[in-house]
């Protein structure tokens, strides 16, 4: 998969973390995507999340879809990777970008910790998303990193034909 960015802000520890993760633009029938916006922190982020137990990236992304966007989608092309070196959590994160069509919308099933942040769905356009995470202040550590990495993404899906 084609690296997009590698965030770091400064050089891990011998002993560090590693993560894997899936992202997803995804597009309804409208050409709207869904955009997390984390009002404690605010900024928004795209639906996805880490890999867990024997999950594949696919697996993974299809389950973080359901719960942080209530959707069902049919995931498509790669749009490419993302890797974050957080020194402040000792963690090497690779995030794993993808298309998608929305197939069907639900409820949300946000976590105790996605509530606690204030998460809210949102539906806009791609460029309404790019401007949005654009002006992005993120008040937290790990936003920071989330707004660089989730605007890789959005302007990757940009270039890529989402028809």
């Amino acid at each position: 998969m084609k690296l997009l960015k590698t965030i770091k802000d400064k050089n891990l520890s011998e002993n560090f973390r590693t993560r894997e993760a899936s992202r997803a633009v995804l597009f309804d029938r409208d050409n709207l995507i869904p955009l997390l916006f984390v009002s404690k922190y605010n900024y928004h982020k795209l639906p996805g999340g880490g890999l867990e137990g024997k999950e594949n990236k696919i697996q993974a992304l299809t389950r973080e879809i359901k719960e942080e966007a209530g959707c069902v989608a049919k995931i498509g092309k790669e749009i490419g990777k993302v890797i974050e070196y957080r020194s402040e959590f000792n963690l090497k994160q690779t995030s794993y970008g993808y298309l998608g069509k929305v197939l069907t919308r639900g409820e949300q099933d946000f976590t105790k910790k996605e509530k606690k942040e204030g998460f809210e769905l949102i539906w806009v356009s791609l460029d309404e998303a790019i401007k949005m995470v654009k002006k992005d202040k993120p008040t937290n550590y790990e936003g920071k990193f989330i707004k660089r990495r989730d605007l890789a993404f959005l302007i990757e899906a940009k270039k890529s034909d989402n028809s």
